[in-house]
């Protein structure tokens, strides 16, 4: 199967180092597109709207810019808590801010994907639950100072202190938080590329 996949460019637009290993996990070659891109969002669409939404959005800036034998995988990663989205952090306040909302709460890790190639594209989401322990302010003070909330939505990433120490239950995709939702991804890019 992973031949079919040889025969045509993928491209992942994204910085993120976790989903570039990710897609090195599944066997995937692939090129890195690193762009920088609008983050808005019309205010009425709420949770995996938002993913998609960014997702799609990401995956249009490629149109007449890519060849017959490419595709572009764009994705886009919100966390959903109480009705509210958490962003990435743009300050060491405003990372505590978001560590407090999900202290001792179940919030949603969304991950919009969008397959885009010439001649078609396709958008889907994982949504996985995420419930974390209560923490105190000295552990909250602890993760942001020693690792790196910022550029992770919802100030925290799974796989490092925060998650280990923290995180009670997870009911959908680890990898959907860690970055894409690996195991569907693998199968709808296949279907992309078949169909």
């Amino acid at each position: 199967m992973l031949k079919n996949f040889e025969k045509f460019n993928i491209i992942l637009a994204s910085k993120s180092p976790r989903r570039q290993e990710l897609l090195r996990e599944l066997g995937l070659k692939f090129e890195v597109a690193e762009k920088d891109y609008d983050e808005t969002y019309p205010d009425y669409l709420r949770a995996e709207e938002i993913a998609l939404y960014l997702a799609s959005a990401k995956a249009e800036t490629f149109t007449n810019r890519i060849n017959a034998n490419d595709i572009v995988i764009t994705a886009d990663t919100v966390v959903w808590c109480n009705n509210t989205i958490l962003n990435k952090p743009s300050s060491r306040e405003d990372a505590r801010k978001i560590l407090r909302a999900i202290s001792g709460n179940t919030h949603e890790v969304i991950t919009g994907v969008c397959l885009f190639s010439v001649s078609k594209k396709k958008t889907f989401h994982s949504s996985t639950k995420v419930t974390f322990e209560p923490l105190d302010e000295s552990e909250i003070d602890y993760y942001v100072d020693n690792y790196k909330p910022y550029d992770k939505a919802g100030a925290y990433g799974i796989q490092e202190w925060i998650g280990v120490a923290a995180c009670s239950k997870i009911e959908g995709s680890y990898f959907n938080v860690v970055g894409l939702p690996a195991h569907q991804l693998y199968k709808e890019l296949r279907d992309f590329i078949e169909g």
